[in-house]
């Protein structure tokens, strides 16, 4: 493992001034490990103005303090199952889930708001990573008088422990909706997305209706514990891949030692805006040679030509070596919005061209080997 081999290595660590280990404590290091700089995408100068300018200091302090072993677990028996659960519950007949928590997860400068949210379903709704819950609001369609609304699907950005490790609860990561009238600048609040606000305006207690799990394009393949995975996300996209994160290297799953690489490309709006960036960060120190993280901050930072710096610019930065781990077998994830599609699948068009190879035959290869997995919405 890499501890003995980090145990004395500095690392730079924003701390709140009243607290010694914020929440954000790894919000965004560089690291140097035997003599390679390991990087989640950012300028060290940049990290530390960013830090600085949400009220935090930069101090160091050893991996060996800041690293922590990994996580019990249990039930066991939830690593039994030889098939994903799928449709325990349907849309007629959902389960009643109970609210634990709502955390808004951006900072100040974030467009919109983000929260995380636990729901508590007592262990009765089993699922897997990368497996989705569909929820369905309280209230009456209005669309269909006497109807409820139709079901959301959420994906779930935690393993199937939950978050207390218990198996007993399942995260989401949600975007409050809102919708601002064209002519006049307004919000419309008729118009803004009955779901994603219900789960954001929640209270712990509050309970919620779920339907599912459902799912199986995003399930992490487990065959080969030193396989690589390259997960691409956009905003509340990365919810699967935080789930994925912490089977690695957050947990002690017996039956799932992982061994191999972990590449997270993850795009979004500004600093402000980064979604489980301490834990991402973490990893990088705890296991440089398993994960790596690269951001693009479309509002902050600029791609080679001068123009916004989108997830696709990161890519094709590291389209070779990406192309050349895909002919090895790795398994590439893509989450978020349907618009992150086109532009990504313009880039490894134009990189596979480069390369003197056709995009259209790779991407067949890639869906016939069952490499390529996709989930926007």
């Amino acid at each position: 493992m890499a501890y003995s081999a980090l145990s004395h290595v500095p690392v730079a660590v924003p701390i709140n001034n009243d607290s010694l280990l914020p929440r954000s404590q790894f919000k965004g290091n560089n690291v140097f490990f035997n003599d390679k700089l390991r990087t989640s995408g950012l300028s060290l100068d940049f990290k530390i103005a960013n830090a600085r300018s949400k009220g935090r200091s930069v101090v160091c302090m050893s991996v060996q303090q800041a690293s922590k072993s990994k996580v019990a677990i249990s039930p066991l028996s939830l690593e039994d199952a030889k098939e994903p659960p799928l449709h325990l519950y349907k849309n007629k007949e959902p389960y009643t889930g109970t609210i634990v928590s709502v955390e808004r997860i951006v900072g100040p400068k974030a467009p919109g708001e983000t929260c995380h949210i636990v729901i508590d379903h007592g262990g009765n709704v089993p699922y897997w990573e990368g497996q989705s819950y569909g929820i369905i609001p309280p209230g009456e369609n209005p669309k269909k008088p006497g109807n409820p609304h139709n079901v959301r699907l959420y994906s779930i950005a935690s393993t199937r422990y939950g978050d207390s490790f218990d198996g007993k609860t399942a995260s989401f990561c949600v975007r409050r909706a809102v919708y601002y009238d064209p002519e006049t600048g307004k919000e419309d609040p008729s118009k803004n997305g009955v779901c994603s606000n219900f789960l954001c305006d929640s209270k712990p207690g509050d309970k919620v209706q779920i339907t599912g799990p459902s799912g199986k394009i995003m399930l992490l393949p487990e065959d080969n514990p030193n396989g690589t995975h390259i997960m691409i996300g956009t905003g509340t996209g990365v919810a699967p891949f935080r789930g994925y994160l912490r089977r690695m290297f957050m947990e002690n799953v017996p039956t799932f030692k992982f061994g191999g690489l972990a590449w997270l490309f993850l795009g979004v709006a500004n600093s402000d805006s980064l979604l489980y960036d301490d834990e991402f960060s973490k990893y990088l120190v705890d296991y440089p040679d398993n994960f790596r993280y690269d951001i693009a901050l479309s509002r902050e930072q600029k791609n080679r030509n001068g123009g916004k710096m989108y997830v696709q610019d990161k890519i094709e930065e590291y389209s070779d070596e990406i192309f050349k781990l895909l002919d090895g077998g790795a398994h590439i994830y893509f989450c978020g919005l349907k618009g992150m599609m086109p532009g990504i699948q313009d880039t490894l068009k134009r990189v596979a061209e480069k390369r003197g190879e056709s995009w259209e035959e790779k991407l067949s290869q890639l869906k016939k080997n069952k490499q390529w997995h996709v989930e926007v919405y």
